[in-house]
């Protein structure tokens, strides 16, 4: 008798969408939702969430109808990698401010990849990463971040 599941990354993967989706849902309800044209705090999560679990659907549907690989072991570094520059970005960017918050958090992530070198152009890459994440949030969205902390002002 053949299993069930029968591509186990895409199972997991809609676990993960499902169960993430969940729980954006159900945080998201508890806010005053709006309308399209005048959207509360609780549409944009909603709406996400919802996509979310129709992934995760979709996702649990194709693991039993193709054939995928099995899920391999748990890599320690980059979950690691990735989990200590969302921490470290969250924990300081109002700290030391946008700039170098964002420089950490990519540095750090990329550094838990075994492939990772520093080059030039992804130096270059990440320089003009940071003036489009610092033009698109604080300057078009008008998200109150200091682009740089108060350690650095005189």
């Amino acid at each position: 008798m053949q299993p069930v599941v029968r591509a186990p990354k895409e199972f997991w993967l809609g676990v993960v969408y499902l169960s993430f989706g969940v729980v954006g849902l159900w945080v998201g309800l508890g806010y005053p939702l709006g309308t399209a044209g005048r959207m509360g705090p609780g549409y944009m999560p909603s709406v996400i969430a919802t996509i979310l679990i129709v992934f995760g659907i979709v996702s649990l549907i194709r693991s039993v109808r193709i054939d995928g690989e099995a899920v391999g072991k748990l890599a320690p570094r980059p979950l690691l990698g990735v989990i200590g520059g969302v921490v470290f970005f969250a924990f300081f960017v109002t700290r030391i401010g946008l700039i170098p918050s964002i420089f950490a958090l990519v540095l750090i992530s990329a550094c838990a990849s075994p492939d990772f070198r520093f080059r030039w152009y992804a130096l270059a890459g990440l320089v003009v990463f940071v003036a489009a994440c610092c033009l698109l949030f604080v300057q078009g969205l008008g998200v109150p971040l200091p682009l740089i902390g108060p350690w650095f002002s005189f």
